[in-house]
């Protein structure tokens, strides 16, 4: 009697690996102190709690690490972990952090970063080109073009990605991300998430009608709703970068 288990053909892929870029926080580490640390990250997720909320993030331990001072990896990703905050990687890590950072299952990274600086000294929002799995592509829009013109809302949940300048004519919802390597200009209120110069162009701007954003950027440097002065929202305004602070304005 025949023991061979034969397998199963399959005639449908049940997944896809796609190469893909969106935007992570990256958690800067300038001083081994967990108290302080703690102190900081608590602060910082108060003022827009939403945004922080079961986020992604990484650890960057190289600054760190250059001061020769010594981090409590496993104490700062427990830390982290009971604020619903997760680290997805580390880098910057020597060899026995990147060693202890495994054993938790958190691998280690090379990340490409601009050459934005650090805003406020703890937090850093950048994008970083990863490997994931993507079953429905359907919530990304992928540029044809240098630039991009988009007639329609970007509604929650929807990712844009220009290598030029981004222009949408009408509104970005809140749970959206809309990220260009040159300007955004958005026509309608402006909710949701919007980097430019995500490539390190200093010179980007974004500009709307109606600024009720979630969170801004311009390469690297950004700022939250919390930080976003009240009287600004409801008239058209531009943000840019001077002197290396995000400067948000009415036009």
């Amino acid at each position: 009697m025949s023991t061979d288990t034969e397998t199963p053909t399959y005639t449908k892929s049940a997944l896809e690996f796609k190469s893909t870029s969106f935007s992570v926080p990256i958690l800067i580490i300038f001083n081994a102190e967990l108290v302080q640390l703690e102190h900081q990250i608590e602060q910082k997720i108060a003022q827009a709690p939403e945004f922080f909320k079961n986020s992604p993030i990484f650890i960057d331990l190289q600054t760190c690490n250059h001061q020769q001072q010594k981090v409590d990896l496993s104490a700062l990703i427990k830390c982290l972990q009971n604020k619903k905050l997760f680290p997805i990687g580390i880098c910057g890590g020597n060899k026995q952090q990147n060693k202890l950072a495994l054993k938790l299952n958190i691998p280690s990274h090379t990340i490409r970063e601009n050459s934005a600086t650090t805003i406020d000294a703890s937090l850093k929002l950048n994008t970083i080109d990863i490997e994931k799995s993507d079953k429905n592509s359907s919530s990304e829009i992928t540029p044809s073009v240098e630039n991009m013109l988009i007639t329609q809302p970007i509604r929650s949940g929807q990712r844009v990605y220009a290598k030029g300048d981004l222009t949408i004519l009408s509104h970005v919802s809140a749970g959206a991300e809309v990220m260009a390597e040159g300007n955004i200009h958005v026509y309608g209120t402006l909710r949701g998430r919007a980097l430019a110069g995500v490539q390190g162009n200093i010179d980007s701007r974004i500009f709307c009608s109606k600024l009720h954003a979630e969170l801004v950027s311009i390469d690297g440097h950004y700022k939250i709703n919390g930080e976003i002065d009240k009287e600004i929202s409801s008239n058209p305004a531009q943000i840019y970068l001077q002197d290396q602070k995000l400067i948000i304005k009415n036009l």
